[in-house]
């Protein structure tokens, strides 16, 4: 079985959330781009101190490469339209439920 993970289309996702709206994707930007330098910059700091503390800093460094593909997307998508170019190709729909108090009856409008 093959897997093949699109870290352009999860950033596009991401940032485009339930409603799509704009400060959303400032935001995700924000998320990604302080994930790699916050946690680079710690990892380092934290394999500077040496000790267990570098088991921390090589986490802390693997973590911060994660961050770097999707802060890539995230600038190469941030630019006007293209989020919403990017997200025409894909249909995705949104699966929401809602519950109802225990007590109410299936005529009950309180949903």
């Amino acid at each position: 079985m093959s897997f093949r993970l699109d870290v352009r289309r999860l950033a596009a996702i991401d940032m485009w959330g339930s409603a799509g709206v704009r400060w959303r994707r400032w935001v995700i930007l924000a998320e990604f781009l302080l994930g790699v330098v916050g946690a680079g910059a710690l990892g380092v700091v934290a394999n500077s101190s040496g000790g267990q503390r570098a088991v921390l800093g090589y986490w802390l460094i693997g973590l911060a490469a994660n961050y770097v593909p999707l802060s890539a997307h995230a600038v190469s998508l941030i630019r006007p339209g293209a989020l919403e170019s990017e997200l025409r190709a894909w249909t995705f729909q949104a699966n929401y439920t809602t519950t109802r108090p225990r007590n109410c009856g299936s005529s009950c409008r309180c949903s």
